[in-house]
């Protein structure tokens, strides 16, 4: 397996991993029966149980456009040593991310943030070159 698909599926399996933190701690705090049910007045989540949460959503947003590139790198060929490195610094930069937000560490998170984003900057132009 190429290495840009390799940590395209380990950012794929570092998002389902996120869910299970605040899932967990939900299920503790608030009971199946209100997590299973239409989560109408749904309470704040605050906290590690909030910033878990919102450490996922930021994920999720980044991951498409992450998968994105990696899927129009892999169908074109444009594989090599810069889409290698982006995709190793957008991975590495969102573990550190989601354990900076989990711990509410801000510039921490925002710098791991940071990192990640260069790692997709650097596919962007490995492909549009």
């Amino acid at each position: 397996m190429q290495i840009e698909l390799l940590f395209l599926a380990l950012s794929a399996a570092l998002c389902l991993v996120l869910t299970v933190p605040y899932t967990t701690a939900l299920v503790l705090k608030l009971g199946i029966p209100t997590i299973v049910g239409n989560r109408e007045d749904f309470p704040a989540l605050e906290g590690w149980v909030g910033r878990a949460r919102r450490a996922h959503a930021n994920m999720v947003e980044n991951l498409v456009p992450f998968a994105a590139l990696i899927i129009v790198g892999a169908a074109t060929g444009k594989f090599g040593q810069g889409t290698a490195i982006g995709a190793q610094l957008f991975f590495w930069g969102r573990v550190a991310h989601a354990g900076a937000y989990i711990a509410g560490i801000p510039w921490l998170r925002t710098g791991a943030f940071l990192v990640s984003y260069v790692g997709m900057i650097l596919v962007f132009i490995a492909l549009v070159r």
